[in-house]
């Protein structure tokens, strides 16, 4: 199957302290990937170093066959490889819709003379985004609170929010870090459920995740990390049997 993402042999450290110890792995087209491990495995490191937050000291990382090694996050959004980022990095006071514009991709405001002079394209862009944001809300079931600030929303729909934003980027590959952590088992499912639908849909996700219980339900393949290296991938049945996943977790709580 062919590769959305493939690392092979990623390197990080941070003053000495080597965090991620030579990563290979894939993930392949179209699937929903699971990316679990210990606490200090190196997981929200690595999406890191993916998404041009840090720049690793070795190894490579391609999206599909294109070297994206060291890029800046603009253009690595731009390629199509889009992370969510909690709504603490956004903009409390804005509206749920203004968050979704903002991240439109391609908006006309993140060029002056277009901002400027409201030309035609200009203006179809922005017409095209705003359809896209609420074609957005309605599918994750936000178009109810469009005009709210976030500051309003629940716990569940902030993080719905958050997966919005990540798709007005039009992107190809999402990178979800715990996008379920602390919310209720109710909305949880609820969120579970959207991102099978936008799997299925097409769009390739990797996902970390402690809930393991999630992980096999949503997940094929899963890869496991611990100590910055790749232990192992696999269906979750095989890598929950396999004896280096068991002594990784041993005396750990998921």
């Amino acid at each position: 199957m062919k590769a959305a993402l493939t690392i092979d042999g990623l390197k990080l450290d941070f003053y000495g302290v080597h965090v991620l110890r030579g990563v290979d792995l894939a993930v392949p087209e179209g699937s929903f990937t699971g990316l679990i491990g210990p606490n200090g495995a190196g997981k929200s490191t690595l999406f890191n170093a993916i998404s041009g937050l840090y720049r690793p000291k070795g190894g490579t990382v391609r999206l599909g066959e294109v070297e994206t090694t060291g890029l800046p996050p603009e253009r690595l959004v731009a390629a199509g490889l889009v992370r969510s980022f909690q709504l603490a990095r956004g903009f409390p006071k804005l509206s749920v819709f203004q968050h979704l514009m903002l991240y439109g991709a391609d908006q006309p405001g993140e060029h002056l003379l277009a901002a400027l002079w409201r030309s035609r394209a200009a203006r179809q862009r922005e017409k095209d985004l705003s359809e896209r944001a609420h074609g957005i809300a309605r599918r994750l079931k936000l178009d109810h609170v469009l005009d709210n600030p976030v500051t309003a929303l629940s716990g569940g729909q902030k993080k719905l929010v958050e997966i919005g934003r990540a798709l007005m980027a039009e992107p190809k590959i999402l990178l979800l870090d715990e996008p379920m952590a602390g919310v209720n088992p109710t909305l949880a499912d609820e969120i579970a459920s959207h991102l099978i639908a936008l799997n299925r849909d097409g769009l390739t996700i990797c996902l970390i995740e402690h809930d393991m219980a999630l992980i096999k339900r949503l997940c094929h393949p899963v890869i496991v990390m611990a100590e910055g290296r790749t232990l192992t991938q696999g269906t979750f049945d095989d890598v929950a049997a396999d004896t280096r996943v068991q002594e990784a977790y041993l005396g750990r709580r998921h």
